[in-house]
């Protein structure tokens, strides 16, 4: 039987990671500490990045919660797991905690990206580059149990390609996207190319939570809002522009994963679209739409699955324990919650915590 495969995980970066920056070193991030903390939380360390710090304090437009850097008082003082596992700086200790938690495999997705962080194309691929090298090389040290998505300077098209083909050699399982980029849906063909040439090259495109529109970031305040309306909701916005536009029929292997945001909200956009769509033909709102269009969803452990596999099916649902972080997606007992669980069969439990993402990711 396959081992547990989390579908979701996190390094929280620390500065190891821009060592590998091999362009632009003189403006890589720096840590940047403040006398007293400028938050609620007690932040008191920052990224400086292109002149902006990061993450942008609670208590004013634009402001996000990011865990990294992790030299803060709160995470310093964190007991689910350590500095160096959260980093990846300790790999024994990232794969000790795997082993506790029972799991064979992690795929793990980045922090600071999560933000938008510069206009700067030529700051975009050097840091772009440093973080996919830090990644590669952190990865190769786990024994084929870690497993990470590549990061693209989306900003220039010709670079992305470029960075995508040196991502699979260092053993990417996949495509970071935010639902948005900047001011672009996912469904302009200003994004053709990198799926063409992801669809050649096995990379799944792997939507995650993440505030990728400055436009829209620059409307909320987390200390009012939370996370919800500028990176929860992205993805949804995602899934509908690309089922909408029928992206996936343009690109005939190309999968297409929605991570970190539930899956609650799929009977709603699919009912949504049927609506939406009611004068075209657009065969079964449903499992038949996931199979086609090779859609995958990460639901939550504590979802009504038996509900939602009606609308996905069972082969597309996936999971993850969001290990890194501590924020509401965490599910630090993953594997017993979802195994435990008696209004769901036990077969379907095993799809979502095993095989589903092994062929989502095509490992």
């Amino acid at each position: 039987m396959a081992g547990v495969f989390d579908a979701d995980t996190h390094v929280v970066e620390g500065p190891d990671v821009w060592d590998f920056m091999d362009t632009l070193r003189d403006r890589r991030p720096v840590l940047v500490t403040v006398p007293e903390p400028a938050t609620e939380s007690g932040r008191d360390v920052f990224w400086l990045i292109d002149g902006n710090i990061f993450p942008k304090p609670g208590g004013t437009k634009g402001s996000m919660a990011l865990h990294t850097p992790t030299r803060t008082k709160s995470e310093l003082a964190r007991t689910d797991s350590t500095v160096g596992t959260r980093e990846l700086t300790d790999i024994p200790g990232r794969l000790s905690d795997m082993d506790k938690g029972g799991m064979e495999v992690q795929v793990v997705y980045p922090t600071i990206f999560l933000a938008y962080i510069t206009d700067d194309v030529e700051l975009e691929i050097a840091l772009c580059r440093a973080w996919n090298s830090f990644m590669g090389d952190a990865c190769s040290k786990s024994g084929g149990r870690m497993r990470f998505v590549g990061i693209l300077p989306l900003r220039s098209i010709d670079a992305s390609i470029t960075e995508m083909r040196r991502v699979k050699e260092l053993g990417a399982v996949g495509l970071f996207f935010r639902g948005v980029e900047g001011n672009r849906s996912l469904a302009e063909p200003y994004f053709f190319p990198v799926y063409e040439e992801a669809n050649s090259l096995g990379l799944p495109i792997c939507v995650h939570t993440a505030q990728g529109s400055p436009q829209i970031s620059a409307l909320f305040d987390t200390a009012i809002s939370r996370t919800f309306p500028q990176s929860r909701v992205l993805p949804l916005m995602a899934f509908r522009d690309i089922v909408a536009n029928q992206v996936p029929q343009k690109f005939p292997n190309l999968r297409f994963g929605f991570i970190e945001a539930t899956a609650s909200w799929v009977p709603f956009l699919l009912h949504y679209l049927k609506r939406e769509t009611r004068r075209r033909a657009r065969g079964d709102w449903g499992p038949q739409l996931f199979e086609e269009s090779r859609l995958f969803v990460a639901c939550e452990a504590d979802e009504d699955i038996s509900y939602l596999i009606d609308f996905t099916g069972e082969e597309h649902m996936i999971t993850g324990s969001d290990y890194g972080h501590t924020d509401q997606s965490a599910e630090f007992a993953l594997v017993e919650t979802l195994r435990s669980r008696e209004d769901v069969r036990s077969s379907v439990i095993e799809k979502i915590l095993c095989t589903n993402a092994r062929g989502f990711y095509s490992l």
